[in-house]
């Protein structure tokens, strides 16, 4: 009785492999931040960029897989942020410090160490306002995500590597670069949620062109293309607060209304008491 006791509960614990492929993905995002670390001491600065590119593909990958192979889970989610902070925090704060910021000793490593205690305070607020979120809200995060954060916190290198121009490998650029986006992580600006962008019926054709266009300019001109990506990301930030507002505003109305119509059928159902009262 033992016995069969013991392999049912072995059998109840036990998971198919399906189910440990999302959290396989997210280690490997792990390891590819911590690699591009690596790089960095060597001062291989193309390699230790690429690593944080396939640490955010990574990234974005193992919570979709979750999703389609329902593979969700608690410790899965713990895992997504602990290696969100390294790979988006730890790694990119690292880079930068010792590709310039090490120059300035005490200040280079407050500004190095401010990024990553940003995106950790950026990562502990979206979990705790997951279940809070408006619904309006769906389809946007508040602040930059820390894969986006880490990769425009590393543009001073990707701008100088390609405009050869040693004015953006300044310190007293990078420093308040760095700053800079690490307050965008952790602010109320709404920027667009990509996983959750709607694409009309009539443009799906378009942008999977879109998306040809973009693996073709990664493959032939890899560079050329995180670049103009930045940017576009960067000049979103606009129109992603304009359509926020918007939906704001409309939500806000909507709740007005249905408030309004409930008190409305409060006074009635008080006006028709009180007339009964009266019969």
């Amino acid at each position: 009785m033992l016995k069969s006791r013991h392999k049912l509960q072995g059998k109840a614990r036990s998971q198919t492999f399906n189910r440990l492929i999302p959290n396989i993905i997210t280690v490997g995002a792990l390891c590819a931040g911590l690699t591009a670390v690596r790089f960095a001491i060597s001062e291989q600065w193309e390699f230790a960029m690429i690593a944080i590119v396939v640490a955010a593909i990574l990234d974005a990958l193992d919570g979709t897989i979750a999703r389609l192979l329902k593979a969700s889970s608690n410790f899965g989610a713990e895992l997504d942020s602990l290696s969100d902070v390294i790979a988006f925090g730890v790694a990119p704060g690292l880079i930068i410090y010792f590709w310039t910021l090490s120059e300035i000793g005490g200040f280079g490593w407050a500004a190095g160490l401010f990024f990553v205690v940003c995106c950790a305070l950026r990562l502990a607020r979206f979990n705790s306002t997951l279940e809070t979120r408006p619904r309006h809200g769906n389809d946007f995060f508040m602040g930059i995500p820390a894969p986006g954060g880490a990769l425009l916190a590393l543009l001073p290198i990707l701008v100088s590597r390609e405009l050869n121009v040693e004015f953006f490998q300044h310190p007293a650029v990078t420093g308040p670069w760095i700053v800079l986006i690490a307050l965008l992580m952790v602010s109320q600006i709404p920027t667009y949620s990509l996983k959750r962008l709607r694409v009309p019926q009539r443009l799906f054709l378009p942008m999977l062109v879109l998306i040809g266009l973009l693996a073709a300019g990664l493959a032939g001109a890899p560079w050329h293309t995180l670049l103009i990506l930045s940017l576009v990301y960067l000049g979103s930030f606009p129109f992603s607060y304009r359509s926020f507002k918007k939906l704001q505003a409309q939500a806000e109305a909507e709740q007005l209304e249905d408030n309004q119509a409930e008190a409305d059928e409060v006074s009635e159902e008080d006006s028709s008491g009180t007339r009964l009262r009266e019969v």
